[in-house]
């Protein structure tokens, strides 16, 4: 007997199987809606549209045979966040946007970004650091006190009260059932920020740019490895995915569209459901 898709059936892939399936059979639940939008539609529309905040899905409202999907995106505002916020809106899906403090000051057009970000329902906002660890990040993590210091001044500055972070450079995790740290150089400041409450979020998959700055490689590469990552329990949570790639690497209309596309062909596949990070599985548990 062929096992069921819960099962992670081996004699078709995750997305393979699910390729045929009527775009007009969607039926999503968490962050996304049905979006009636035709491809003749433009993807950069003047205005955003109105959209409802969305209520949270417990785990238990997730059908078996449904996968939860974060997007988040870093080191914002900077180029391409307004691209990203039509893209969502388009979509009508919800993202996480990893603020870096600095970026938020550093031009008037980053201000209004950040108000931007601030008003989408569909958009919540996390800390990345206020510097950016001034992108040399061996000597950042190495004085664990001035690591904390950072985020606080970040998380003060931005008015970022949860305390989910994640940290530059670096794809480290630490939540009450999550301990890993990607280079061990960076484990004392790691655990640092643990004690003092942040909830350091990092990632499963993530769209790397190429080296003009854009998404590298195009959405059916990555839909390939987002079907391997479940297919192959590699995820750090069952049956949840944390994707990453950053604002400024949306800022040509190749990858604008690939986004768009990655997007628009995992929502038709109807097994997926899109959160926020602050929805993730134990993210709210107190911490050691």
């Amino acid at each position: 007997m062929r096992k069921t898709f819960a099962e992670k059936s081996r004699n078709k892939t995750f997305l393979g199987m699910l390729a045929l399936v009527s775009a007009t059979s969607i039926l999503f639940n968490g962050c996304d809606r049905k979006n009636d939008n035709k491809e003749s539609d433009k993807l950069i529309p003047k205005e955003h549209p109105v959209v409802k905040i969305v209520p949270k899905i417990d785990d238990e409202e997730t059908a078996p045979n449904k996968r939860v999907i974060y997007l988040t995106f870093d080191d914002g505002p900077n180029q391409g966040t307004e691209n990203l916020l039509r893209i969502l809106n388009k979509r009508n899906v919800c993202a996480t946007a990893f603020l870096v403090g600095k970026h938020a000051y550093g031009s008037k057009r980053q201000k209004d970004d950040l108000e931007l970000l601030r008003k989408d329902p569909l958009i919540e906002l996390a800390n990345h650091s206020f510097t950016h660890a001034h992108n040399k990040y061996t000597d950042f993590y190495k004085n664990g006190d001035a690591v904390v210091r950072d985020f606080d001044i970040a998380k003060d500055s931005l008015k970022l009260y949860d305390k989910i972070a994640r940290t530059p450079g670096r794809n480290i995790w630490r939540l009450k059932n999550i301990n890993e740290t990607d280079l061990k150089s960076s484990t004392e400041a790691a655990n640092k920020l643990k004690m003092a409450g942040y909830k350091v979020i990092g990632w499963d998959l993530e769209w790397k740019p190429s080296n003009k700055m854009a998404l590298k490689g195009n959405h059916e590469a990555m839909l390939k490895k987002v079907d391997s990552i479940f297919f192959n329990d590699l995820e750090k949570t069952s049956r949840h995915l944390v994707f990453l790639t950053h604002d400024q690497y949306l800022t040509d209309a190749d990858s604008i569209n690939e986004l768009d596309m990655f997007i628009e062909k995992l929502q038709k596949t109807n097994r997926f459901v899109f959160r926020k990070i602050s929805d993730y599985p134990k993210i709210n548990e107190i911490l050691n």
